[in-house]
């Protein structure tokens, strides 16, 4: 008795095998660039301010600092009325300084305040209407 072999089978079997391989290693390429290229986005900042209306025309400003509040260069707020007229100014950059605006109006007045850091980002820290 003579047994033979079947081999026909053998090379496409290592063909798809080194196929798999390939795409393994190629997606494991691309992944590392693009992983690689997320590295410059700046992180956010952690600081916050409060804003609130006593009375008919005056908002209160409030800086309440946070995590990063020791890299806050400067605070700068805008007030927009209902009208279309902006008011803008300064905010001291301790923890707790607040400032008091008489320029509101009765109505809701929009009020952002924008946080200017050391390392010459910039980003807005509220934004909200009162």
């Amino acid at each position: 008795m003579k047994l033979m072999k079947n081999e026909e089978a053998v090379s496409p079997v290592i063909g798809v095998i080194l196929m798999v391989a390939i795409t393994v290693i190629l997606a494991a390429v691309i992944a590392a660039f693009v992983f690689g290229m997320a590295g410059n986005i700046s992180k956010t900042k952690i600081v916050a301010a409060t804003a609130s209306q006593q009375g008919a025309n005056t908002i209160y400003l409030t800086y309440q600092g946070g995590q990063d509040a020791a890299s806050v260069s400067t605070l700068v707020y805008s007030i927009t009325g209902t009208g279309g007229t902006t008011v803008m100014g300064t905010l001291g950059t301790a923890v707790g300084s607040s400032k008091a605006d008489g320029t509101a109006t009765i109505s809701q007045d929009h009020v952002t305040v924008t946080a200017s850091f050391t390392d010459g980002s910039s980003q807005v820290i509220l934004d909200t209407y009162v």
